[in-house]
């Protein structure tokens, strides 16, 4: 089976290597753009009535090969990638909730850039708390991480 995604968009930001990005677009006061490209300028009607916005990004700068034990960010023992958010993935899709600051005809500005610039946006969806926030009892390794 085969899957081919072809990018509504580009994403912009400051970020040229991977080790300057801040871990988690909630931990990130950096400013970003997506530029969706003029062939689906239409589809944004509307999103500028939303406070946050999920933008999915191929992980496209990564080089790292494979691996299904990480060691995460902010732990220094190995999980499993999918008990993670380790950018190393069989399909290396990335997710940022971010906060829309405003619209520009094709170009959104926002806060919170996580990832590096150039990536290619493969969606973009609306953020809806009564949809998007769930009560957790759970978070694995998190919980008793060492690093902070």
């Amino acid at each position: 089976m085969s899957i081919t995604f072809n990018p509504i968009g580009i994403i912009h930001t400051p970020f040229k290597e991977i080790e300057e990005a801040p871990i988690q677009s909630a931990r990130s006061e950096i400013n970003g753009e997506v530029e969706v490209f003029p062939e689906f300028t239409e589809g944004l009607d509307g999103i500028e009535e939303f406070s946050h916005i999920y933008l999915l990004y191929h992980l496209n700068q990564s080089d790292q090969p494979l691996s299904l034990h990480v060691k995460p960010f902010l732990d220094d023992q190995p999980h499993g990638v999918f008990s993670t958010r380790y950018p190393r993935r069989p399909n290396p899709i990335g997710l940022s909730i971010v906060r829309l600051l405003c619209r520009d005809k094709n170009h959104l500005a926002f806060f919170g850039a996580d990832m590096l610039d150039g990536t290619p946006l493969l969606d973009i969806k609306p953020y809806i708390p009564s949809f998007d926030i769930f009560e957790t009892t759970k978070t694995g390794w998190f919980t008793n991480r060492k690093i902070q």
